[in-house]
């Protein structure tokens, strides 16, 4: 799993890099199918659940699961990507937001307080605390920045499938059965925090979620193993 997740890592990277006005979107996508290819790993995304896309590419109000398209990137948008590869039959799951050239404060905080709400998801991702010690992390850190948590999406499980089990609200859900945390259990935490309200709807693809009041939308995502030592991050590049 450490391989498949330090591959995405890879892989985002370089498509950070890419990032700047004036580029198609579908130009990361081409790009993420080509590094599959060299590294010889299959895009877990492609064809599940009948998505088709190896990359979720998501600009500005769109949360998750964005189309790559025609669409050109311009100057103070951000564009969000969500990438997955399965190598050796395990799952490797990352995202980042990056901006498109200079961005304004307002923009510029919602990333850097939506980074620093995974870190500290991660830092409760220890042997010995419940799931939901992530999520009201999370939800903390970014409420207390005046931003909003999505709640209709989660992070999830991860191993030999995409999505296991547990499913990881970014909110501390209420009455919700306690769940302990292993060692061994490997987690994608991937808080996705908007500017505006919490609520979205999906687009007519299907697929596209959106903003509901069209606020702009940031989304980092990690894969954790919990370890007797602490939370390990599986998707780091080096």
């Amino acid at each position: 799993m450490r391989e498949a997740c330090r591959l995405v890592a890879v892989i985002l990277r370089e498509l950070s890099q890419a990032v700047e006005p004036g580029v198609k979107t579908m130009f990361f996508e081409e790009l993420a199918l080509k590094r599959c290819a060299d590294f010889k790993v299959k895009p877990a995304f492609l064809g599940m659940y009948g998505f088709p896309f190896a990359l979720c590419c998501s600009v500005n109000e769109e949360v998750v699961h964005g189309f790559p398209s025609e669409r050109t990137l311009t100057e103070g948008d951000i564009v969000s990507f969500d990438m997955g590869v399965v190598y050796d039959g395990f799952y490797g799951d990352a995202a980042t937001t990056v901006p498109v050239g200079t961005i304004d404060g307002t923009t510029a905080a919602l990333l850097q307080v939506t980074q620093e709400s995974l870190a500290k998801g991660i830092a409760e991702a220890k042997a010995g605390n419940d799931l939901y010690d992530i999520s009201r992390a999370v939800q903390k850190h970014v409420e207390g920045h005046g931003l909003s948590v999505v709640r209709r999406f989660v992070g999830h499980g991860i191993g030999r499938k995409l999505h296991e089990k547990p499913e990881i609200p970014n909110f501390e859900p209420k009455e919700a059965p306690r769940i302990p945390l292993l060692p061994g259990m490997v987690l994608a935490i991937e808080p996705m925090v908007t500017a505006g309200g919490p609520d979205v709807e999906v687009l007519s693809d299907n697929w596209t979620a959106v903003t509901k009041d069209r606020s702009l939308s940031a989304h980092f995502e990690h894969t954790v193993a919990v370890t007797k030592n602490g939370p390990r991050i599986l998707s780091l590049a080096e």
